[in-house]
């Protein structure tokens, strides 16, 4: 399971996530760098989880024109990033701009593309599964790599596209655990059976005392 597991870096300071990080790596190996970190520490936090060991999936949602989108790409390829998300409401235009910017840095630099993710229907929100299968059909249509989305939708998705691709699901919790501002959480077991290919954790083992054991509890 713990190969599957993305921890989310949901912090305020770099100091904060350097104790999170060589606690728990190499049990986890990718760490997630959303707006709030990067905001406080930009740039130092992608080095410092690299000179770990550690991957990078970078968790800024990139929503924009598809010129500012793919310039913006084409820096992620610069910093090594292994994946970064977009919100597919920026429509096919923007994905698409990401997708060539992404393959053509990566060409050029003769690195690893990053895993381009699009974003359907954040966690905290309600939504119809079909809202979420039509966003998702509208990502990968547009050459991205996979989607984010719940639990609750990663089955549906994975019979009703049939193309490889990957999903990556936040909102995880340890059984019984109340769901805060999170509307559709799963645990480990629920989220592997439905599909995901990634499993995104924060809270559950950021505000644990002992951290290591409540990674070892998600299973």
């Amino acid at each position: 399971m713990q190969s599957k597991i993305i921890l989310a870096l949901d912090l305020g300071s770099l100091d904060e996530a350097k104790y999170f990080i060589h606690k728990l790596y190499p049990k986890v190996k990718i760490f997630k760098v959303g707006l709030q970190l990067y905001t406080a520490a930009g740039p130092k936090i992608i080095q410092t989880i690299h000179q770990k060991g550690g991957e990078v999936f970078l968790d800024l949602k990139f929503f924009d024109i598809p010129n500012t989108v793919a310039q913006a790409i084409r820096e992620a390829v610069r910093q090594r990033i292994k994946m970064l998300t977009l919100h597919i409401l920026g429509g096919e235009a923007m994905l698409k701009a990401a997708v060539k910017a992404a393959k053509s840095e990566s060409e050029r630099r003769k690195v690893k593309k990053p895993l381009l993710l699009g974003v359907t229907i954040l966690t905290s929100q309600k939504t119809h599964p079909n809202q979420v299968l039509k966003l998702a059909k509208i990502g990968i249509n547009s050459g991205l790599d996979g989607v984010v989305c719940s639990a609750r939708e990663a089955r549906a998705l994975r019979s009703k596209i049939k193309r490889k691709f990957l999903i990556v699901t936040p909102g995880i919790r340890p059984k019984g655990v109340k769901k805060n501002d999170q509307k559709r959480t799963a645990t480990v077991k629920e989220a592997v059976q439905a599909g995901s290919s990634f499993l995104v954790v924060g809270r559950p083992i950021l505000e644990a005392n002992d951290p290591l054991k409540a990674l070892q509890l998600l299973e």
